[in-house]
């Protein structure tokens, strides 16, 4: 592994506990295991020498060509490499774990050669705890065992009892090891990958590796038969639904931002995080797309999780955290990793979340939306939660008006940020709606008068009259894609003059060609240098503030533009960069729940419409024209 290969040309696979990255190269560059947020075995993408990988591609070949793709309706990943000799395919996955915590993961790394003869090499070079620990190698006929003090990862091959054993050439190289395997038409063979197995390698045959792939395909076809999406565009929502599933840590239901860390926002720049949590907010807005697709269980258990969170939160002096492990524990100190040089040298590179220690008021406006959301499902919350939500909403009503690092956790101090203070409009809201349906305890008459102050408060400061538009916070006239939501969360009514003018100032500053920045660093310090591409959770939020704004034929552009920022399987990072690039950490589950989000949005009220759209030649026009 020579170098690193662009972010977008990776997919994802995992097993409902863990997840990995291959490249279109054959490259296995991410996998940290047990858990989502354990220690790295493979993290080439953060340093090609000392991060560790697992590739298997063509020997020698110079004039391969690399397509990828997923086997339609599962995350069971097929590279394909089309070369003078013939055609070759790994076929990559991981059996799902199940909902208990566990040590041991597999990963199945199949060859497959579908015409011709063509020679394979096999590079296995683990470095366990992020590259920091050292490993021993025990090599056996079937297979290699690399053992850490921590950690053990057993390497089984996969081949039929009959094969020649000529056919496979295994040699120790450096801290993995090599293997060369001639491979002709029909023959199939491999490796799987084992996490804390106890016993020595053994040789796997076609009909046990079958039968995992089979039980691994069933189980995401089975689960994917369950969405309810009928709509327009299908294939992204269902790519979207699988993708936010394979970012689930089962035990918990806790759903992680994304599967990696240390990916840049800016290439060569410092803003490089760990992302392998559970922020509050993003699993919020989970439960929007899960039940609106029709994956009513992956709502539930989410929020069994967020109710566990609001519990061990009564009497604390902030009662809710922002973002928590995925078992829901607090330990997210950050440290620097000085020994990697990071993606493409962009460095630091941060393990942990400074984040952590943070006050982000917006969470509990996310938190109360999704919890009113899922109630109109017939998901109420239990008799316990919903007493110490209302201690929540108590200190809500006494601390809304505090200064907050905001929902893009800027590291250049707190400030009046309107969407902290929106959020904890909805927030005090939606409580008083819930208590109101069932009559359950609760200060209504206090929280009506806190939820008036607050919307005042927003209407009277939040609003620049000089912009003509509501501002990041209070001391600037800057904009933030953040309030586009302001509409969805029905603050204000779309059609407001206020609103409309808000819109179209964001069209005229923060938009380019349909991408949308979340707000401009150079206007509005935010602690760190460089800057950063446009945010595609944003622009999926653009798409659905036009559409709710009557512009429904620009949004139907944007979105369909959108897609064609996605990666070749339908992927989004955090970010999309100047010429077309993913960006940040890879995928993103906030892109995926925005773009659900903004489909069902297009969906519905492009059905209730009265006439039929204008092709978008005539959109992209009127686009490129002034407007009044």
């Amino acid at each position: 592994m020579e170098s690193y290969p662009i972010i977008e040309s990776h997919g994802l696979i995992g097993d409902l506990q863990t997840a990995a990255l291959i490249a279109d190269d054959g490259t296995l560059d991410w996998f940290c295991a047990p858990r989502f947020d354990s220690p790295s075995l493979f993290a080439g993408l953060l340093d090609h020498k000392r991060g560790g990988y697992f590739r298997i591609a063509p020997d020698g070949a110079e004039d391969v060509r690399k397509e990828q793709l997923y086997l339609p309706g599962t995350p069971i990943l097929i590279t394909r490499f089309l070369t003078s000799g013939g055609v070759g395919e790994v076929i990559d996955f991981m059996p799902v774990a199940g909902d208990t915590p566990t040590d041991r993961h597999r990963l199945v790394r199949l060859i497959n050669v579908v015409r011709g003869t063509i020679r394979f090499r096999v590079d296995c070079q683990p470095r366990f705890n992020y590259g920091r620990d050292r490993h021993e190698i025990e090599m056996y006929a079937d297979g290699t065992v690399f053992r850490s003090p921590t950690l053990s990862m057993t390497v089984h091959r996969v081949r039929a009892a009959d094969q020649p054993p000529d056919e496979v050439e295994i040699e120790h190289d450096g801290d993995g090891v090599r293997a060369f395997a001639t491979f002709r038409e029909g023959a199939t063979g491999g490796f799987l990958v084992e996490t804390g197995s106890g016993e020595p390698p053994r040789l796997i045959g076609p009909q046990e590796i079958r039968a995992m792939y089979e039980q691994t395909r069933d189980y995401w076809r089975a689960w994917l038969s369950g969405s309810c999406y009928r709509g327009r565009w299908r294939e992204a929502v269902e790519r979207s639904a699988l993708t936010l599933k394979l970012l689930t840590y089962a035990p918990t239901g806790a759903l992680i931002a994304a599967p990696t860390a240390g990916l840049p926002e800016q290439i060569g720049g410092k803003r490089n995080w760990d992302y392998r949590y559970a922020w509050i907010r993003d699993g919020s807005a989970s439960v929007y797309a899960l039940l609106g697709l029709g994956f009513t269980e992956e709502a539930r258990r989410y929020l069994l999780w967020l109710n566990d969170r609001i519990c061990e939160g009564a009497g604390r002096m902030t009662p809710l955290h922002h973002l928590y492990r995925v078992d829901g524990s607090t330990a997210l100190d950050e440290e620097l990793l000085d020994h990697l040089e990071g993606y493409r040298g962009s460095r630091p590179v941060r393990i942990g979340n400074a984040a952590a220690d943070q006050l982000q008021l917006d969470i509990y406006g996310e938190a109360l939306s999704a919890m009113h959301f899922a109630d109109s499902y017939g998901l109420r919350s239990s008799y316990q939660a919903w007493l110490n939500t209302v201690k929540s909403i108590d200190w809500l009503c006494e601390h809304w008006d505090r200064p907050d690092e905001g929902i893009w956790e800027t590291r250049g101090g707190r400030q009046e940020f309107t969407f902290g203070r929106l959020m904890s409009w909805v927030a005090v809201d939606r409580a008083i709606r819930l208590a109101q349906r069932y009559g359950v305890p609760g200060e209504i008459d206090r929280w009506s008068t806190e939820r008036g102050r607050i919307y005042h408060q927003i209407m009277n400061q939040g609003y620049h009259p000089t912009r003509r538009a509501f501002v990041q916070h209070y001391d600037s006239d800057v904009l933030d894609a953040a309030l586009l939501t302001m509409p969805s969360v029905g603050f204000i009514a779309p059609d407001d003059p206020m609103w409309q003018s808000t819109l179209r100032a964001m069209d005229a500053e923060l938009v380019s060609d349909s991408l949308v920045y979340r707000y401009n660093p150079t206007s509005s310090p935010d602690g760190l240098p460089g800057n950063e591409g446009t945010f595609s959770m944003c622009t999926f939020w653009y798409v659905e503030a036009l559409a709710r704004s009557g512009r429904l034929n620009d949004a139907l552009i944007t979105f369909e533009k959108m897609l064609t920022y996605s990666t070749r399987l339908g992927l989004f990072a955090e970010e999309i960069g100047p010429t077309g690039d993913q960006l940040g950490n890879f995928p993103q589950a906030f892109s995926h729940l925005a773009l659900i989000r903004a489909a069902m949005t297009l969906d519905q009220l492009m059905d209730a419409a009265p006439a039929p759209f204008r092709a978008p030649f005539e959109t992209l026009v009127e686009r490129d024209s002034p407007r009044p």
